[in-house]
């Protein structure tokens, strides 16, 4: 049941969706690992790239367990933009995906993500020069427009077509609406019945059995899952079972305790021990959403300083609750920032 995306033939069509300062390398191979059939980065600034900074540099890097990778650029320079994608391409990414959904106002207030829709006809010409820029594949991710008096997403997917952009990915939500509210899939389904290109469609997928609902009843092209990811890391592969009509495995303390070490192993590789501790605080913190005591075992551990206590104190506690969780963790606010 192979699914081909623009040049790229996908196990399936579940992606984890690009998030910022959350899809860096080492989660992204752990998310690969962990079946989600291609991976992207985090947001990387076009503009950043040109000054050879080392920390914009370093969030080039992917390791080749992540192929199908892409890598996500914004800014809103077209000439800067070119050569982003160029670096990207020289470095081996499979493709590049330009940001065009952010709805942050240091981003929007210079022109560049989700301020770069609002004018389609410049948007179309900006495309053109990118994809005309590079032989690997440009694809781009949307809203479904500024507010709900200009939702012109079919414009911007006219442009993207007419510019030969692989694919666009609707986040069903406007700029001004940021992460609040719901996701509008009956938007996202219209665009799709519109498009000849592939949609991929994004917002709210917070079980599997509701990717996979979405994915068949707007048939679209394939579903970029963010939030829900960091809440249940076995979402793509539960997914993949009930897309292919199986019965999805119920995570269990073991199946938490492996994550545990390949979550070390991966962090350790790529950062240094105080750093990867900085960043595990927040996975453990996501991770342990809805289990019983996830509030007491957050406030312990961002309270601990040695990477060993916190690894046991971490160990301990998924291996105790991780049979205690129920479904009313899903009614609960989270990330609600952003973030997929």
């Amino acid at each position: 049941m192979a699914v081909q995306l623009g040049k790229f033939q996908l196990e399936h069509p579940f992606i984890l969706a690009p998030m910022a300062g959350i899809t860096n390398s080492p989660f992204r191979r752990l998310m690969r690992r962990k079946k989600s059939a291609l991976v992207i980065s985090e947001l990387i600034s076009a503009n950043g790239m040109q000054y050879t900074i080392k920390r914009t540099l370093d969030l080039l890097s992917f390791h080749e367990e992540e192929r199908v990778v892409g890598i996500q650029i914004f800014g809103e320079n077209t000439e800067n933009l070119c050569k982003a994608a160029q670096m990207i391409e020289q470095r081996g990414a499979d493709f590049v995906d330009l940001n065009l959904g952010c709805p942050v106002h240091k981003i929007v207030q210079k022109g560049a993500g989700s301020a770069l829709c609002r004018n389609p006809i410049a948007l179309g010409k900006l495309l053109s020069a990118l994809v005309s820029s590079v032989k690997i594949p440009v694809t781009i991710k949307i809203r479904t427009g500024w507010d709900q008096t200009s939702r012109n997403a079919l414009e911007c997917i006219q442009a993207a077509t007419d510019a030969g952009v692989h694919w666009v990915a609707i986040h069903g939500r406007t700029r001004a609406q940021g992460y609040s509210g719901l996701a509008d899939w009956d938007f996202i389904g219209e665009m799709k019945a519109k498009s000849t290109i592939p949609i991929l469609g994004n917002g709210d997928l917070t079980t599997a059995e509701m990717a996979v609902e979405r994915l068949r009843t707007y048939k679209v092209d394939a579903v970029l899952i963010g939030r829900g990811a960091l809440r249940n890391p076995f979402i793509f592969e539960q997914a993949e079972c009930i897309w292919k009509g199986l019965k999805p495995h119920a995570s269990t303390p073991e199946d938490y305790l492996a994550l545990l070490n390949e979550h070390r192993e991966l962090f350790g590789e790529s950062f240094p021990p105080q750093i990867a501790l900085l960043h595990v605080r927040k996975f453990l913190a996501w991770y342990s959403s809805g289990f019983p005591g996830c509030h007491e075992f957050r406030k312990k551990i961002f309270n601990i300083e040695e990477p060993e206590i916190l690894w046991k104190e971490a160990e301990g506690f998924f291996e105790l609750t991780s049979r205690g969780r129920d479904s009313s963790y899903l009614s609960q606010p989270f990330l609600m920032g952003g973030h997929g």
